[in-house]
């Protein structure tokens, strides 16, 4: 992946070499997305979800568009825009509506160890793009994580009869954003890291300015100064300048170790909801939480190793 500002090489560049500054911010990305869900938890106590999971692509994609504009990147061609619609629906509007309106209706804490299975959908998705062929392990500790998060969902709503629609929701961005992940990483090997993220917010701009206008349509938002500052955090830094540090991370690698780093996300979520939203920390919160990120952590792992030679 490409770290310049210019997104004219099409080759996937070497490998570079282990160094620090890769892990460092590939962690200031983490920890700028590790807010997302509690500062989500607080708009939506006074805005609709459906103005919050649009507005904040809005604000992202006039800040993408000046930015493409300011440094006069290229146009995408061909199928690059079809590619571009896919990371925009996974990214850009899939993970975040569905996360926000699964919010309205239960905690930061849940939310936070459901979206634990992302990194393992995201390399299971990135498999089956990609064409790999990963060990027999990878598979079982891919179902175990999905095994894990389903029964703490289960476990949290009450059983099978009782599975609110929220962890359906919470579920869905997670499918919504592996898949936008693993074709975003594709695809940033060709037009570069951030432009494909600010390409794929103006792609989805028209939707989203359609939605947000449609949730206005009822009367401009009413909430606390508290609440303003989250949805401007929300647009700002979880759609814009999270990815700039994230994949700059990447970029200076080496990829498989820095990507890892996001695994300590739920947790910092986690903590956060305690410490900013003063939920409880529940053992089973704890326990599915620990699960969930073991087992992706070690599908991710082993899914990154080499294969054994005979």
């Amino acid at each position: 992946m490409n770290h310049n500002s210019s997104a004219t090489l099409i080759q996937s560049p070497a490998l570079p070499k282990p160094t620090a500054s890769g892990i460092w911010w590939g962690l200031v990305g983490v920890f700028a997305f590790s807010f997302t869900v509690p500062f989500t938890r607080v708009a939506v106590d006074g805005m609709s979800p459906l103005f919050i999971g649009a507005g904040r692509a809005v604000i992202a994609a006039v800040l993408a568009a000046a930015a493409l504009a300011i440094t006069k990147q290229r146009f995408p061609q061909g199928m690059q825009w079809l590619r571009l619609a896919v990371v925009a629906g996974g990214i850009v509007a899939g993970f975040p509506l569905l996360t926000t309106f699964s919010l309205t209706s239960t905690s930061a804490s849940h939310g936070a160890v459901v979206i634990a299975l992302l990194p393992a959908a995201t390399a299971t998705v990135a498999v089956m793009r990609g064409r790999e062929r990963p060990r027999p392990l990878f598979w079982v500790l891919t179902g175990v994580g999905v095994v894990a998060a389903v029964v703490f969902a289960l476990a949290q709503s009450g059983g099978f009869e009782s599975l609110h629609w929220a962890d359906l929701l919470l579920l869905g961005a997670v499918v919504a954003a592996a898949i936008g992940y693993a074709e975003g990483g594709l695809l940033a090997r060709e037009l570069g890291s951030w432009q494909t993220i600010s390409w794929a917010l103006v792609v989805a701009s028209p939707v989203m300015i359609l939605l947000t206008a449609m949730s206005l349509a009822s009367g401009f938002p009413s909430t606390t100064p508290a609440g303003w500052a989250a949805f401007a955090y929300l647009g700002v830094v979880s759609m814009f300048l999270g990815f700039f540090a994230w994949y700059r991370g990447l970029a200076i690698g080496p990829m498989a170790q820095v990507s890892q780093i996001q695994l300590v996300q739920p947790v910092m979520t986690i903590a956060w909801a305690a410490l900013l939203l003063g939920e409880s920390l529940t053992l089973t919160t704890v326990i599915g939480g620990l699960m969930v990120i073991l087992c992706a952590g070690a599908a991710v792992r082993v899914r990154l190793a080499p294969p054994s030679r005979p």
